[in-house]
């Protein structure tokens, strides 16, 4: 889930690289062929696309007062994706919420990946082609880039070790460990919604915190980008924004993406279940099932009566020999305002992502049973 309130605001508003991939596997573990161009001095993909609440036609309320007569239809299909614009964000999410923006943000339903949050594979898309461009060069090297806050200072951390002599490989690596990382900021947005982060102040995100689409969106993104990458269309922001509309597109429809009227026939299925169509954004609960597991080897969240086999999607815990886990990690550091969110001694580590995510998960059990009373 991104930043749903701007919608508001506008409309009022383990398996190691190795082995040949099977034929039938939607996105096959990749290595480069070759060393490809590197894109340059790309600005770092800060801001989230426009995205919305779990549900469709949602009803709004902004400072407490419901609107009677704006709704989010958020739903898309294959042939509504709109092309694909690495760091649309800014502007580009104002267009995005008026109609203008060429690539589209919102939710579509696949037999095999439930449903996918098309904003979130694009955010962690472009992170990953970021890091990438970023980490390539300095791979081996004790190095660090600072991101923006959220509640803490995100600080993406490499650690030195003495990379292979194959460059080849080299880029290999670089592009498997910018998907980790990018996906590790992924996983840090969740639980920052849960404690308190608000992109705009004053409209909180809960509702958006970990929503059951969401981590397989952005493991979603991940991978693609990596492919897209290893495949040599990371030399320049074009050729990646081309190549991802292609990934994107095939990869939904191996994943058995439907029709609008389907993708809103599985939203009324689970209503109640999943979410509450009564209730308005940004209401918390208007989501009722969340999504807390923060792994990097996930089905989608199984969605009642649907038969499909679901497709997993993992990141390989070893490339060309090297454990990607310990190359670097992502560390968050205090922050101006952490809210909800105890200041770490020194930095919160992705190992203890996991706790965070159930601290959250008992907490909103808690809740859920007291307002069932």
């Amino acid at each position: 889930m991104r930043v749903w309130f701007l919608a508001a605001l506008l409309g009022v508003a383990f398996q190691s690289i190795g082995a040949p991939p099977k034929p039938a596997d939607i996105l096959p573990f990749e290595q480069a062929r070759r060393v490809w161009p590197v894109a340059q001095d790309l600005t770092a993909p800060e801001s989230l696309r426009p995205c919305c609440a779990f549900g469709y036609d949602l009803q709004v309320r902004a400072v407490g007062v419901p609107i009677p007569v704006y709704q989010i239809g958020n739903i898309l299909t294959l042939s509504t994706l709109g092309q694909h614009r690495y760091n649309d964000s800014a502007l580009g999410a104002v267009k995005n919420i008026v109609g203008l923006s060429e690539e589209k943000s919102g939710l579509i339903y696949t037999h095999r990946g439930g449903f996918i949050d098309i904003a979130h594979v694009r955010d962690t898309a472009d992170n990953t082609f970021y890091l990438f461009t970023q980490i390539y060069s300095r791979l081996g090297q004790d190095w660090r880039l600072f991101y923006s806050e959220e509640l803490g200072v995100r600080r993406v951390q490499l650690h030195a070790f003495t990379p292979p002599a194959s460059m080849v490989e080299r880029y290999t690596i670089a592009a498997w460990l910018a998907g980790h990382l990018a996906f590790q900021l992924a996983q840090w947005h969740e639980i920052a919604q849960w404690y308190g982060f608000q992109s705009v102040p004053g409209f909180s995100e809960e509702i958006s915190a970990f929503s059951p689409e969401d981590l397989y969106s952005n493991l979603l993104g991940a991978r693609l980008a990596i492919n897209v990458i290893l495949h040599g269309h990371g030399r320049s922001v074009e050729a990646y924004n081309a190549a991802m509309d292609k990934a994107l597109h095939k990869a939904l429809v191996q994943l058995g993406a439907v029709r609008k009227t389907e993708t809103e026939r599985k939203f009324r299925e689970v209503d109640g279940d999943w979410w509450n169509s009564k209730r308005r954004v940004p209401d918390k609960f208007l989501v009722l099932n969340r999504n807390y597991d923060l792994s990097e080897n996930r089905f989608p969240t199984p969605v009642p009566f649907e038969r499909a086999k679901p497709y997993r999607l993992l990141m390989p815990a070893t490339v060309a020999g090297v454990t990607i886990s310990q190359l670097g990690e992502l560390q968050i550091h205090t922050g101006s305002d952490m809210r909800g969110l105890k200041v770490p001694d020194s930095f919160y580590l992705p190992a203890q992502f996991p706790a965070l995510a159930e601290q959250a998960k008992y907490a909103d059990q808690i809740q859920l049973q007291q307002m069932k009373k």
